[in-house]
């Protein structure tokens, strides 16, 4: 009786004038010696014993298909010509039936992980076939199958340059060193783009002149002349009692009432519903969304100066803020809930909080089902898996000897989560009903409303050719690669600009959201769909003020926290203020 050996084996699937098709699979072969062998199977030995190579297309039986797929380009050197070839390569994972499919797209990701190192990455065809099924017999044995689609796409006469992502790695094959770009250090030029910015996230607290200067290598008199600029085009102003600090000038600067004191709101008229913004734009595209808008603005000569605006979403009363400053610093943290807890003590019929604004998704680059894309809005909910959270914040992560990851975190849910069943419902209807959703339509509103200040572009949906995946592979390198495409037969709605609406929990620590490798294993360990700049401090306040409705709602502008891709905030911001007001509209009135 012949006996048999598990070998990975490598037959062409199919080739066409710019593509090859290769599958390499793990089959049981006969060894019996006296059988005589075909002439198209070439079997390796030596460190290479366990591979086998067959020379025949062969006739496929019925295709099964792959459990994932992950996508990613190379440019190709040309050795005699010395031009470039842009080639796309698709893998497609097909696995063996007893592991689990939650487990699945990690284990993809570290096999293309494996496969990729920046220190091993094969410089021909040969050497990319052979690490595959090397993988797949030495440390990858869960796979059943792999495909690789080699597609030609054009040729070009020089390497592009990265276009979207400083300290990006671009793999050139025939390169031995890849050019990497540098990170900016020095401190910048003063722009009018950059002053805008500070004094916007300085809003609603004036910043000084001379906080200005120490932020920027230009000296005191162009940053004065570029503040005269703004002050020309009304975007900003000086303050009466110090010409020398200045805030932000708004749309509806006549709706702008400066107070000593908040005015007491009669009970009929108190704002039942809390919205907090971190960003000055995050309150724009709120107040977009808004109707009967009044804003009261009391500065403060200490501490925090506060500015709440109030109005109409539907048929309740509303009033929003924006924090005074966000980030990882204990004094944003401080700050944070400090106006948190003041926003709740002023206004005391308020029984429903949201926290809206941009936030950072995480990327699953095999499963598409599960992968948030920028332009997508995450509401946070607890996830199916029963862990009851919907904000997560991670202290402290420890890596092992054994090269375990340990999280030590701090998770709050709200005791009710009438707003995320609400989510829920929206996402459902989303599906079922045809032509736009209801948060497409209040995004459009919104949109035409912004659009009569001179920047109104800039809250358009961005070209999707900008949404560009990287992957981190180790060593701070890392690669570009595809997103994840859906199942045949069914078509991605953000091709169409439709953004695509996810439920599931939130996370910050600036140790897992700003680490790749530590974002990607914390996010998979725990089911998060995106990161914010952290607001802990604030969940921490509506908590202890005994808040039993709360919700945080992230549009996605990146692939870290939010703040890392401008050209997508504005967008991004207006999108979860459109589904914000989506949500608010369901719920029920409290009379």
């Amino acid at each position: 009786m012949a006996n048999t050996e598990e070998r990975i084996v490598m037959t062409p699937k199919k080739k066409t004038g710019n593509s090859t098709t290769l599958a390499m699979e793990r089959k049981s072969i006969a060894t019996a010696g006296d059988q005589p062998r075909k002439t198209s199977l070439h079997v390796a030995g030596g460190e290479h014993s366990g591979i086998v190579i067959n020379k025949e297309v062969e006739a496929g039986g019925e295709e099964v298909p792959a459990h994932l797929c992950l996508e990613f380009r190379v440019f190709l050197v040309n050795a005699n010509s010395g031009k470039h070839a842009q080639e796309k390569r698709v893998l497609s994972y097909w696995f063996k039936q007893e592991f689990p499919p939650v487990q699945r797209p990690r284990y993809a990701q570290d096999f293309f992980k494996q496969l990729v190192s920046p220190t091993e990455f094969p410089r021909d065809y040969v050497g990319f076939i052979k690490k595959i099924m090397k993988l797949m017999q030495l440390s990858f044995p869960m796979f059943k199958k792999i495909e690789v689609e080699l597609t030609q796409e054009k040729e070009i006469e020089t390497i592009p340059d990265r276009p979207t992502r400083p300290g990006a790695l671009l793999f050139t094959v025939g390169v031995v060193q890849p050019k990497v770009s540098a990170e900016p250090t020095a401190m910048p030029e003063a722009t009018e783009e950059k002053i805008l910015d500070m004094i916007e996230a300085s809003y609603p607290n004036p910043i000084t002149l001379d906080k200005m200067c120490g932020n920027f290598t230009s000296n005191e008199a162009n940053v004065r002349a570029i503040l005269s600029e703004l002050q020309l085009k009304k975007k900003i102003k000086a303050m009466e009692s110090n010409l020398n600090a200045f805030t932000r000038v708004q749309g509806d600067q006549e709706n702008i009432t400066v107070v000593k004191q908040m005015p007491k709101v009669e009970a009929a008229k108190q704002p039942t519903i809390a919205i907090i913004t971190g960003q000055y734009y995050e309150k724009m595209a709120v107040d977009a969304m808004m109707t009967n808008r009044q804003t009261f603005v009391r500065y403060a000569t200490v501490g925090e100066t506060q500015a709440y605006t109030v109005g109409d979403i539907g048929s309740h009363r509303c009033v929003v803020t924006k924090l005074p400053m966000t980030g990882h610093s204990r004094e944003a943290s401080i700050a944070s809930g400090s106006s948190t807890t003041r926003l709740l003590g002023t206004f005391q019929g308020v029984e429903y909080v949201f926290i809206v604004g941009v936030g950072g998704g995480v990327p699953h680059y095999t499963d598409y089902d599960r992968h948030v894309r920028l332009g997508d809005v995450v509401l946070a909910a607890p996830n199916k898996a029963g862990q009851r959270f919907i904000y997560q914040y991670c202290q402290t992560a420890e890596v092992r000897e054994s090269g375990e990851v340990v999280f030590e975190t701090k998770s709050w849910c709200p005791p009710e989560i009438t707003l995320q069943l609400i989510g829920e419902q929206l996402k459902d209807k989303a599906k079922e009903d045809e032509g736009p959703a209801c948060w497409q339509t209040n995004y459009s509103c919104g949109l035409s409303e912004l659009s009569g200040d001179q920047d109104g572009q800039t809250w358009a949906r961005p070209a999707q050719v900008t949404d560009k995946l990287f992957m981190s592979i180790g060593g701070g390198d890392l690669i570009e690669v595809g997103h994840p495409t859906p199942k045949p037969g069914t078509e991605d709605p953000r091709g169409n600009g439709t953004p695509v609406l996810h439920i599931g929990p939130v996370a910050a620590g600036r140790g897992v959201s700003l680490d790749d490798q530590l974002r990607q294993e914390f996010a998979y360990k725990n089911g998060i769909l995106a990161y914010d700049s952290e607001l802990d401090s604030v969940v921490e306040s509506i908590y202890g003020n005994r808040k039993d409705h709360y919700m945080l709602i992230r549009g996605i502008a990146d692939y870290k926290d939010g703040t890392r891709r401008k050209e997508w905030q504005h967008y991004a911001a207006l999108m979860a203020a459109s589904v914000l007001k989506s949500v608010i509209v369901n719920i029920e009135p409290m009379y």
